[in-house]
């Protein structure tokens, strides 16, 4: 049976690929992930982050701090529904 897992509606939403240690690249950018972030696969197993495949498309949270404090790798089907890059 299929988990149901929802996305929170203020996730950000971008491609990522791991750097080193705890950084992490989302759309070209360097962001560090926080302590204890959960980086979630499209079947929502928790990974390691020098597991995440590059040019994964993702919805990732921020802490007030400004790290990334969560992440899901997206399924096809949930990015399909992402709405289309500004021009």
């Amino acid at each position: 049976m299929a988990q149901l897992r929802t996305l929170p509606a203020h996730a950000a939403h971008g491609k990522i690929r791991h750097l080193q240690d705890m950084v992490v690249q989302i759309d070209g950018k360097q962001a560090r992930l926080a302590r204890g972030a959960q980086v979630r696969d499209a079947h929502n197993r928790i990974l390691v982050p020098t597991a995440i495949p590059a040019g994964s498309i993702v919805r990732y949270t921020i802490n007030p701090q400004g790290e990334i404090a969560a992440v899901w790798l997206l399924t096809a089907h949930e990015a399909a529904q992402l709405p289309a890059p500004a021009k």
